[in-house]
């Protein structure tokens, strides 16, 4: 039915306007009393095969909802109850901002890919913070697991980008699971320059400093800290950005967000022009996501909780994730494409390709990466 519906109805309008109906439908849907818990009963990762622990969290499933979908944490708990094992939402900045004018979100149908140069439109850091307090208080059994990705305020200049992120890092703190550094969207000027590692060492050193000093509000929790990079760096510096990584202790690394290349796409070359500047998401980035993956994995080790994005379609993608080093994956195109139900599928065709591993789980998957081959 989805398919039904995207081909007549959604895939007409304009992209951002899709998302905005999608959401909506998906909002309305979750203020029908007891509909959510429904949701989660019926479509939530229940076998035990695809359970995962990480960033000292017990989640359902590995499969979660990349930023980008819910900027304002408007609803995370009605995702998580379409079957995402979590959902981090953002990227949220710490002063609200209109993002770039529009249009600004395009599709490339036959590249199952989308182009999107947004801006980090969003309410605030402040705004995203007592929505997701609100929420907690809700929690009924306790609620899934939201993560937030925190950028940089495209006001902001540059000697102001560390204080910019420490607000925002502050006001989240006692209310996301983890949280995320995002130095590596295309779509804030400047902003990618802040992953090469002299600029990237002391903005994680005040965002860790930040949250550590936030504690209290989280009963003594401490929050699990990730930094967020580009699939378009050489990989020197993501060797490097890893190294820094271990250097400071951060929890994890999510590896990608999307490209600026238009590399191997087959959608006519006007349509791609039309789109324009912005980052490219979906099935093209599956074999630099994995390159990098596979990277990360052979300088870290398990020393660090790597977060595969870019190109998740199935459920072969993400055990192809698992096994070359991830231990979650984020999707957001997928989602696009997939539908609603698509999470649950996931998860589903997940916990078959488990059982007909013969293996226990996915924690035997990951102990059984070194006897795969590359």
């Amino acid at each position: 039915m989805y398919r039904f519906a995207f081909a007549t109805l959604l895939r007409r309008l304009d992209a951002e306007r899709a998302h905005r109906l999608g959401f909506g439908l998906i909002r309305m849907a979750a203020a029908v009393p007891g509909l959510t818990r429904l949701g989660r009963r019926l479509l939530a990762p229940s076998d035990p095969l695809v359970r995962v622990r990480a960033l000292g969290l017990d989640l359902p499933g590995p499969l979660g909802l990349a930023a980008g979908f819910d900027k304002d944490a408007l609803a995370p708990h009605a995702l998580a109850a379409l079957g995402f094992g979590f959902v981090e939402v953002g990227t949220v900045t710490a002063r609200p901002q209109p993002g770039n004018p529009r249009p600004r979100l395009f599709r490339l149908v036959a590249d199952q890919a989308v182009i999107n140069r947004m801006g980090f439109n969003n309410a605030g850091a402040a705004a995203a913070a007592e929505r997701l307090r609100r929420g907690r208080g809700t929690d009924r059994p306790p609620g899934p697991v939201v993560g937030a990705n925190i950028g940089r305020s495209k006001a902001v200049p540059d000697a102001e980008a560390i204080a910019d992120y420490v607000a925002s890092a502050r006001l989240l703190s006692g209310v996301a699971d983890y949280l995320v550094v995002n130095v590596s969207s295309p779509n804030t000027p400047g902003l990618r320059d802040l992953q090469a590692t002299a600029r990237l060492r002391p903005l994680l050193v005040a965002v860790r400093e930040a949250l550590d000093a936030s504690l209290d509000s989280k009963a003594g929790r401490r929050v699990p800290l990730l930094v967020k990079i580009a699939p378009d760096l050489a990989d020197a510096d993501v060797d490097a950005v890893a190294d820094l990584a271990l250097e400071l202790g951060l929890d994890g690394i999510i590896a990608t967000n999307t490209t600026v290349s238009r590399a191997g796409l087959t959608s006519p070359a006007a349509e791609i022009e039309a789109a324009g500047a912005g980052g490219l998401s979906g099935a093209p980035l599956k074999a630099r996501s994995v390159e990098v993956l596979r990277r990360l994995r052979e300088r870290t080790g398990d020393r660090l909780v790597l977060v595969s994005a870019g190109g998740i379609q199935t459920a072969d993608d993400v055990w192809e994730r698992i096994i070359a080093g991830a231990t979650l994956v984020q999707a957001y195109t997928g989602f696009i494409y997939g539908g609603p139900l698509w999470p649950h599928r996931l998860h589903r065709d997940l916990a078959r390709r488990v059982r007909a591993a013969g293996l226990a789980g996915l924690a035997e998957a990951v102990g059984s990466r070194a006897a795969q081959p590359d």
